[in-house]
C-alpha cells in the first residue's frame, strides 16, 4: 500500500531523474579560440556565453596563451574532439594545420563552425568573422588620408598563418599600391601579436627610416606594442590600430594612435554558438556570417553605436 509520504518520495525520484536526463541532453560546444590573453577574445567569449545561456548549451572557451602556439591549439582541439562535443568552434592559428583533424570532426558528424579565423577548406558548415580584407583597406585609407597622401609606412602583422593575418595585411597593402600610388610601404614584418616583440620591432624600422611618416598594425597586442616602440623612440608617426582594448582606447584618446578599427568580437561569440547548435540540430546555416567592423578615432569613439563594440 502506498502511502502519502511514498507518492512524495516516487514523485521526488522522477523529477530527479528528469532533470538528470536533460542535463545529459544539453548539447555541448567547445569553442578553440587564438588565445585568451588579449581583451579580444574575453570580449568573444562573453558573446559566447551570451548564447549559451540564451540557447540552453554548455560552452566551453580556451586557447593558448600565446597565438603563436599552433601545437598546443592543436592539442586544444584534439582533446575537445575527444569529448565527441554536438558542434565545435574554432579560430585557426594556422590556416591548414588543423584541416586533417577538423576532416575527422565532420567523418563524425561533428560540425565545425569556424569564428574571426577561418581555414583554407570547405570542412567548416559556417564562419562568423570580420571582413579582414575590406577592414583593412578602411584603415589603409585612413592611413593615406592622415599623412596627406605621400611618404613611407609599414605594417607589423600579428601573424602570416592565420586567414586574419594574411587577410589584414593583403587588405591594406593591396588598397595602398591600387589607390595611393604616392604612398611607399617599406616593410611587413611580423610580431606574432606580442607587445614586447612588436615594440622591438617598431623602434628599429623607426631607426632604419626615420622618414617614415605611418604604421599599421593589425591586432591588439601589435598596436599597444608599436605605440610604446614609437613613444620609447622619440619618433612622431600616425598609428593605425586594430581591435579595441582599454589601451588601444586609451592611446586614442590621449592621441597616441591615430585611431583603429574594431570588430564586434561580443556578437562573432554570440553568432559561433548560435550557428554551432543550428548546425548540431540539422538545421540550414549561413556559410559565412560577417559580424562588420568599424573606424574609430577621437571623434567618435564616444559615440553609441561605436561604444556599443568597444570592449575593455
Amino acid at each position: 500500500m502506498f502511502t502519502r509520504r511514498t507518492l512524495l518520495g516516487t514523485t521526488a525520484a522522477f523529477a530527479m531523474l528528469a532533470t538528470s536526463a536533460a542535463a545529459q541532453e544539453k548539447l555541448y560546444i567547445p569553442l578553440i579560440s587564438k588565445g585568451f590573453q588579449h581583451q579580444f577574445w574575453q570580449a568573444v567569449k562573453l558573446g559566447a556565453d551570451k548564447a549559451a545561456a540564451e540557447f540552453g548549451v554548455e560552452v566551453t572557451f580556451e586557447g593558448p596563451e600565446t597565438e603563436a602556439q599552433v601545437d598546443k591549439q592543436i592539442e586544444m582541439l584534439t582533446t575537445a574532439l575527444s569529448k565527441k562535443p554536438a558542434a565545435i568552434g574554432f579560430a585557426a592559428l594556422d590556416s591548414q594545420a588543423a584541416i586533417p583533424l577538423l576532416q575527422q570532426a565532420k567523418d563524425a558528424g561533428i560540425p565545425v563552425v569556424a569564428f574571426d579565423s577561418g581555414v583554407d577548406s570547405d570542412i567548416p558548415v559556417s564562419t562568423a568573422s570580420t571582413s579582414n580584407v575590406a577592414a583593412s583597406a578602411l584603415a589603409a585609407s585612413k592611413m593615406a588620408e592622415l599623412i596627406g597622401g605621400e611618404g613611407k609606412v609599414a605594417v607589423i602583422a600579428h601573424d602570416q598563418t592565420s586567414r586574419t593575418g594574411i587577410d589584414r595585411t593583403e587588405g591594406f597593402v593591396n588598397e595602398i599600391k591600387a589607390n595611393h600610388p604616392g604612398i611607399e610601404i617599406v616593410a611587413v614584418e611580423v610580431g606574432g601579436g606580442d607587445q614586447l616583440k612588436s615594440a622591438e620591432i617598431a623602434k628599429t624600422l623607426l631607426a632604419a627610416n626615420p622618414d617614415l611618416k605611418g604604421m599599421f598594425a593589425t591586432n591588439e597586442g601589435g598596436a599597444i606594442g608599436m605605440v610604446n616602440g614609437v613613444q620609447e623612440a622619440g619618433g612622431k608617426v600616425v598609428i593605425i590600430g586594430f581591435d579595441s582594448g582599454k589601451a588601444q582606447k586609451d592611446a586614442i584618446i590621449s592621441g597616441l594612435l591615430a585611431g583603429a578599427i574594431t570588430q564586434n568580437p561580443v556578437g562573432i561569440g554570440y553568432e559561433t554558438v548560435k550557428a554551432a547548435v543550428a548546425a548540431a540540430k540539422g538545421e540550414p546555416v549561413e556559410k559565412n556570417i560577417d559580424t562588420g567592423f568599424y573606424w574609430y578615432d577621437a571623434t567618435n569613439i564616444g559615440a553609441p553605436e561605436i561604444a556599443a563594440v568597444l570592449y575593455d
